[in-house]
This record gives structure tokens, C-alpha cells and sequence, in this order.
């Protein structure tokens, strides 16, 4: 992965890096380190923000249809 997929991601899931940090538990600093200075980006990364992303589109799709479906 690299930095513009990485901010693609961040991104479509809504999260600042500085978000992101506070979720993993990390310092923000970590977070912007990775991609630089020849620091590779945690193999999991990519998988995380792919699966946080699916996560949040469910949970969207699931209220809208809690609204529609469940109409009084």
C-alpha cells in the first residue's frame, strides 16, 4: 500500500489519521510515519480500512431499511 491509497481509504471510511489513531490506540505520530522515511505500512492496514469501510456502508444500508421497513 502506499500513501494515496491509504488517504483514498481514510477517506471513504470518514476518518482523519488523527481518528484512526485514537481507534487503533496509537499516537497519531505513528500513524503519519508510516509511508515515510522508508517505513512500511502495517501489513493490516489496508484489510482494516477495507473492513471498517464495508462495515460502516452495512450499517447505513441496515438503518435505511430499519427506516423504510419499519414504518408506523
Amino acid at each position: 500500500m502506499n500513501n494515496d491509497v491509504f488517504k483514498e481509504l481514510l477517506k471513504k471510511a470518514g476518518l482523519t489519521k488523527k481518528a484512526f489513531s485514537e481507534i487503533l490506540g496509537t499516537s497519531t505520530q505513528s500513524v503519519n510515519n508510516w509511508g515515510s522515511n522508508g517505513r512500511d505500512f502495517p501489513y493490516w492496514v489496508q484489510s482494516w480500512l477495507t473492513l471498517y469501510i464495508e462495515n460502516k456502508e452495512c450499517k447505513e444500508l441496515k438503518e435505511i431499511i430499519r427506516e423504510n421497513v419499519c414504518k408506523e
